[in-house]
């Protein structure tokens, strides 16, 4: 005579159909190939190379002891290409710690110190920074730091307020690194994380390697938000 099934093996079999359910469910599909990873980040290049403006963050927790260089940076940039924001050195002597108004345009660059009451001329060269207007070049700037990246692997998603981020890490060869940044040194390699929204736009990304010649690595952090309105940048 055949039997019912008692009523523990139901539930345990149940258990075990939703078991594997949401195992699979969790799996999130097949990893994302070297080749669909590239394609996100010439993706999210093109972005940032046709946005009108882009306003950026750039900062550092710590510079090794003896280096000039910036800690920090803010603003706003265009493709024309100009930038108007505040940047924070770490330096020797005066200019130590000091947070400066910064305008480039034109390809000069101008600074109000909390010594100056107007602008003057900078070379930013002076304080191992790039002229930050050419940060935004779409052959040498940061946006071809995402091309640049190879030996790609996708990471971990995470929630930014309402986006949620998607990280592609990778290497990026110093000479690709020593364009946008001069300081950095173009024998060097440098770890890179790109966080992509769900269009593929560069959103945050952070870079570790020899920043100042051959010394000891240095981690950047930057943030960016590209948007299609222009901003005008002028001369002050």
């Amino acid at each position: 005579m055949r039997t019912s099934p008692t009523p523990w093996r139901i539930g345990a079999r149940c258990l075990l159909v939703l078991l594997l359910a949401l195992a699979s469910g969790c799996t999130g599909g097949e990893p994302e190939d070297p080749a669909a990873l590239s394609k996100r980040l010439s993706t999210a290049k093109q972005t940032l190379d046709e946005a009108a403006s882009i306003d950026l963050s750039l900062r550092t927790d710590r510079l090794p002891p003896g280096v000039a260089g910036i800690s920090a940076a803010e603003g706003v940039a265009t493709h024309d290409p100009a930038f108007r924001g505040r940047i924070t050195i770490a330096a020797s002597g005066l200019f130590d710690g000091q947070t400066v108004e910064v305008v480039a345009v034109g390809g000069q660059v101008y600074a109000e110190t909390p010594f100056s009451s107007s602008f003057i001329q900078v070379d930013p060269a002076d304080f191992n920074a790039p002229d930050p207007a050419r940060l935004m070049d779409t052959r040498t700037g940061l946006s071809t730091l995402l091309t640049s990246a190879r030996n790609l692997s996708a990471g971990e998603q995470e929630r930014a307020g309402e986006q949620v981020l998607s990280s592609v890490s990778g290497r990026v060869p110093g000479d690709a690194v020593a364009r946008t940044f001069p300081s950095a040194s173009a024998n060097g390699r440098f770890d890179a994380t790109f966080w992509l929204d769900e269009q593929n736009a560069l959103r945050r990304a952070q870079l570790t390697g020899p920043f100042y010649g051959n010394g000891p690595a240095v981690t950047y952090e930057l943030t960016v938000d590209p948007s299609d309105q222009p901003v005008e940048i002028t001369r002050p």
